[in-house]
C-alpha cells in the first residue's frame, strides 16, 4: 500500500516531465486532467500499448485487406467499363 501511494506522488510531482523520473523505475505514461475543481492524474502502464497492439492488430490487417481487395475490384471494374459518350478508359 506505501509503494502505491509513492508511485501515487511520485506520478503528481513529476505532472508528465520526462526528465524528472527515476531511471529504475519503468516509464510510463502520465496525463493530469484539471477542472475548477477536480485534479486528476492518470498513470497508464506501458505493456498496456502492447496488449492493444496485439488485441486490435490482426483484425486491423484483415480489414485492410479486405478494403485493398475490394479497391482493387472496383478500378479493374471501372477500366472495363464504357464511359458515357462511346469511349472507353485507357
Amino acid at each position: 500500500m506505501t509503494e502505491r501511494k509513492d508511485r501515487y506522488r511520485a506520478a503528481l510531482e513529476r505532472g508528465g516531465d520526462s526528465a524528472a523520473r527515476p531511471s529504475a523505475a519503468r516509464p510510463a505514461r502520465v496525463t493530469t486532467l484539471q477542472s475548477r475543481y477536480v485534479s486528476v492524474t492518470i498513470e497508464v502502464d506501458p505493456d498496456l500499448e502492447k496488449s492493444v497492439t496485439r488485441w486490435v492488430g490482426p483484425p486491423l490487417s484483415a480489414l485492410v485487406l479486405a478494403g485493398t481487395n475490394v479497391l482493387r475490384v472496383v478500378v479493374d471494374t471501372a477500366a472495363r467499363m464504357p464511359l458515357l459518350g462511346g469511349r472507353a478508359r485507357s
